[in-house]
């Protein structure tokens, strides 16, 4: 059986992968997502998850690589939340897939423009520390509804779900 390599060792995108793939063994690699700290786009973004996902399974053969990120895009003048996703295999299979999406405070928005990465913005709006760790930005702005875990957890299944259903041939 392959392992599965999440590209992060973040609490919240690492029990997102064992949440999904529960009868793998997960391993936690810190690798560079080889794009801004604080992706501005869905392009972006989501070449982030690819990079990462694809230096995961580069890194060990038999592997599944999985790829998490995090950031914001416009759609006109509102300032959203974002988050991508990827999966790439040994033998060059590669999937994507996006999630929730919120439209962050204009405040945040502003703050975001002086900080420049919302995990910073994050940890002095609600006065904690490492908000990205726990229930991110989309937990603070859903009052807890959604988790930033529950948010990656449903791309990874996303995820999986392409991957099983293109390997089930």
């Amino acid at each position: 059986m392959a392992s599965i390599i999440i590209g992060s060792e973040n609490p919240t995108k690492v029990q997102a992968a064992r949440n999904v793939f529960s009868t793998y063994e997960v391993k936690a690699l810190n690798v560079p997502s080889l794009v801004s700290a604080q992706p501005f786009s869905d392009e972006e973004t989501r070449i982030g998850a690819i990079n990462r996902a694809k230096a995961c399974v580069s890194s060990q053969s038999h592997a599944i690589g999985i790829g998490l990120e995090g950031g914001v895009m416009y759609i006109d003048d509102t300032l959203f939340l974002c988050n991508w996703g990827a999966l790439a295999t040994a033998d060059g299979q590669l999937f994507t897939a996006s999630g929730a999406r919120i439209a962050l405070p204009k405040e945040i928005e502003y703050e975001l423009e002086k900080a420049g990465e919302l995990s910073i913005v994050m940890d002095a709006y609600t006065k904690k520390a490492n908000v990205r760790k726990h229930e991110g930005a989309i937990g603070i702005f859903t009052d807890n509804l959604v988790s930033r875990e529950n948010m990656f957890t449903h791309v990874v299944q996303l995820l999986k779900g392409q991957f099983d259903f293109v390997n089930k041939k």
